[in-house]
């Protein structure tokens, strides 16, 4: 658990910037400032693209519970030519498509368990702040404008390519792919983009709109003022965008941004990657309802966060098979104890303590998994053998440990006239009066008790 002032904790994360394990420790005692890169609002999100929205939602939730008084932000990208394209091809404006596929994309939230973010900047809401932030790059020497776009010089820093690990030579052959004439450098990005295409904005450079990578550091200086303690998103954002934030905050801020960078790994299609270009998605919308949203959760949870992993529907068909043996011991659970009237407030704290070891190893919620299904044996153990004690102990601190995982099981209390019937049964059938303990399970049957 967190103390507050010397700050004693065990997690230990992965970052991305140090290429290593390091001791958690926040910038300011207690709380923890963390930026989550959202998406860009032209299509709806697939099951790939939830792995963060799950993953960070679950870290949240752990430092929460560690003690940490959290600060959440993840931007709304609304605004880019796919956005643009997108509005062309249906015949809208680009607000109306980025407000449709917003408002799906905060479904999914729902869908999967997730709470929103604290903060939701809307990258159109920053235009202003993003043109004094370039214009002052010029200022510095660090950006120039070229017939109307302006790109920041990547040779000016001195440490760019820290995060992909990289060196720049190595990072121009790549580049030269795709060469623009108008860069001093080929690993010169965009800051401004002139257009005449979909919506622009007048500013010093001319009518454009500005480039990705700044919007993030825009956002993030914004809301959070200084260094952050946790800036996070996909593995496919670690280069280029995260080193480009990173370059945009070295130059102006004197800061890498943030303290410790970290990444979700990518989510394959049996073997191949998902993309909507090849078609081989599952998109959220398409779950059937929450529990297949919440089985869902868990495929994305329950695999090493760093690492690539591939879907099948094999995997998902395994986990749909867990969460109803969970959700079994769990309902019957809770009720063994509300018929006996036992309080729900004892904790087992040797299984927490089991449990802040494994996260607080980098988030190892493989061996957490292994650790609820023990505890799940124990449970049915205790119900059968109407170890009360036991019972209660153990179906708190699940429900402790499914509530920071994000975890929900969709079992309700049951009313006192729930009680009174379900006392009934168990009595009828004592008595072997099993014409009457049919009615009564009958009616426990239509209210989803048994």
């Amino acid at each position: 658990m967190l103390v507050i002032g010397d700050e004693i904790m065990g997690l230990r994360i992965y970052n991305s910037l140090s290429n290593q394990l390091e001791e958690f420790n926040s910038i300011h005692t207690g709380k923890v400032n963390m930026y989550v890169c959202g998406p860009t609002v032209y299509n709806h999100i697939h099951i790939g693209n939830a792995r963060p929205v799950v993953f960070y939602d679950m870290l949240k939730n752990y430092l929460e519970y560690l003690g940490y008084q959290v600060h959440y932000a993840s931007n709304i990208t609304d605004i880019d030519d796919k956005i643009i394209h997108k509005a062309l091809e249906e015949g809208k404006t680009e607000k109306e498509v980025a407000e449709y596929y917003e408002e799906s994309y905060f479904k999914a939230f729902e869908k999967l368990g997730s709470q929103k973010p604290e903060f939701i900047p809307h990258a159109t809401e920053y235009i202003q702040d993003m043109i004094e932030f370039i214009e002052e790059l010029i200022k510095q020497g660090y950006a120039y404008e070229v017939d109307g776009d302006v790109f920041f010089r990547v040779g000016k820093v001195d440490n760019y390519g820290c995060l992909s690990n990289q060196v720049s030579e190595d990072l121009e052959q790549g580049a030269r792919i795709s060469v623009n004439t108008k860069k001093e450098n080929p690993l010169d990005f965009t800051l401004w983009k002139k257009t005449d295409v979909g919506i622009k904005w007048k500013s010093p450079f001319g009518e454009g709109r500005p480039g990705w990578h700044t919007e993030c550091v825009v956002m993030n200086h914004k809301i959070f003022h200084n260094q952050i303690d946790i800036h996070g998103g996909g593995m496919d954002l670690k280069f280029p965008h995260h080193e480009n934030e990173i370059a945009q905050s070295q130059a102006l801020y004197k800061n890498p941004l943030a303290k410790y960078w970290t990444h979700v790994g990518r989510l394959e299609f049996e073997g191949q990657k998902m993309s909507k270009s090849k078609g081989n998605v599952i998109y959220v919308k398409d779950l059937e309802n929450n529990k297949i949203g919440m089985i869902m959760r868990m495929v994305l949870i329950f695999t090493p966060y760093r690492n690539n992993f591939s879907y099948s529907e094999e995997i998902f068909a395994q986990y749909e098979k867990t969460f109803d043996k969970w959700q079994r011991a769990y309902k019957q659970g809770l009720y063994e104890l509300q018929i006996q009237d036992i309080a729900l407030n004892q904790i087992d704290q040797r299984d927490l303590d089991e449990f802040e070891e494994y996260m607080n190893q980098d988030l190892n919620v493989q061996n957490v998994m292994m650790l609820i299904e023990k505890m799940v044996k124990e449970l049915n153990v205790a119900i059968r053998s109407k170890t009360y004690e036991t019972l209660s102990l153990k179906w708190n601190t699940l429900d402790k440990i499914l509530r920071v995982l994000g975890i929900q099981l969709f079992v309700e209390k049951m009313t006192p006239e729930q009680i009174e019937v379900y006392k009934n049964w168990n009595e009828a059938r004592t008595n072997k009066d099993f014409e009457q303990a049919d009615l009564f399970r009958k009616q426990l049957v239509e209210w989803n008790i048994i």
